[in-house]
């Protein structure tokens, strides 16, 4: 039986700087990986350990896999001092997904904050990919400082894409910034979109992920339509740990994608 721990070997072909603290990695596995947007895969440093990240990449790739991450903890400091060609390993996909086939034909809004759009990244690309099978696609993307936004060389080209509106906002904005200064739900309330028609997804950190959702219900978004990516805690991938528990499910195999009427329950879910 195959070992359930065991990685693919892979390599380090580039890494992209997003901003002080966050690096893109462009990873090729010695074995190509298919996943669907939204699952997650283990990124483990040879001999030291491992820990899950969500692809940022198209899933309509599979010989090469692009992972954004924060340098935030051990096995996240090691990678961000790493150098192209450095040998890494691979395991899964692991998890839930996101349900495109239900997001067709209508609006889709993508709330991200931080570091969170690292993982709405795949989901964008796959949108679109076939772009012309939703309704308006809107992306609504916070960060702290105009220095903190990642993907700063990529959203000028997303802006051109017929079918995709992109809004930005910064909690600080400096001299050069003209866009909106507020937090991520300050930008939530667009008169263009019917939210009875249209579907959320979202993601980033926990404080933001609780009043995105709040802000969400309160523009009349229902509840079984907004999709939250609930990347914590995950260890193991595959439901043996318990580190992942939230409530009566593993978020590692019942999620990471979870709709908000599923999760509501639970107490503190976003702690």
């Amino acid at each position: 039986m195959n070992n359930p721990y065991l990685p693919i070997a892979a390599t380090i072909e580039e890494i992209i700087e997003e901003s002080a603290s966050i690096k893109t990695f462009v990873i090729r596995p010695d074995e190509e990986i298919v996943f669907e947007t939204g699952q997650f895969v283990e990124l483990t440093v040879p001999g030291v350990g491992e820990a899950p990240f969500t692809p940022s990449s198209s899933p309509s790739v599979s010989e090469r896999m692009e992972i954004t991450i924060m340098e935030a903890g051990s096995i996240t400091r090691l990678l961000h001092g790493m150098s192209p060609g450095a040998k890494v390993g691979l395991r899964g996909p692991y998890g839930v997904g996101y349900p495109l086939e239900k997001f067709r034909g209508r609006p889709v809004v993508i709330v991200g904050g931080g570091v969170g759009l690292a993982p709405l990244r795949s989901l964008l690309l796959a949108l679109m990919e076939e772009i012309q099978l939703y309704d308006t696609i809107y992306l609504k993307y916070g960060a702290k400082t105009p220095g903190d936004i990642i993907y700063r060389r990529l959203i000028p080209e997303w802006a051109e894409v017929e079918g995709l509106d992109v809004t930005l906002t910064v909690d600080g904005g400096d001299e050069d910034w003209k866009g909106n200064v507020g937090v991520v739900t300050t930008i939530l309330d667009d008169g263009r979109i019917d939210p009875a028609k249209a579907v959320a997804v979202a993601c980033g950190p926990p404080i933001m992920m609780k009043f995105a959702t709040s802000r969400l219900l309160e523009l009349g978004y229902r509840e079984d339509e907004i999709y939250l990516s609930m990347e914590r805690n995950m260890s193991c991938g595959i439901g043996k740990c318990g580190h992942c528990r939230l409530g009566e499910y593993y978020i590692c195999k019942d999620g990471p994608v979870f709709t908000w009427n599923k999760i509501k329950h639970v107490e503190e879910p976003f702690a």
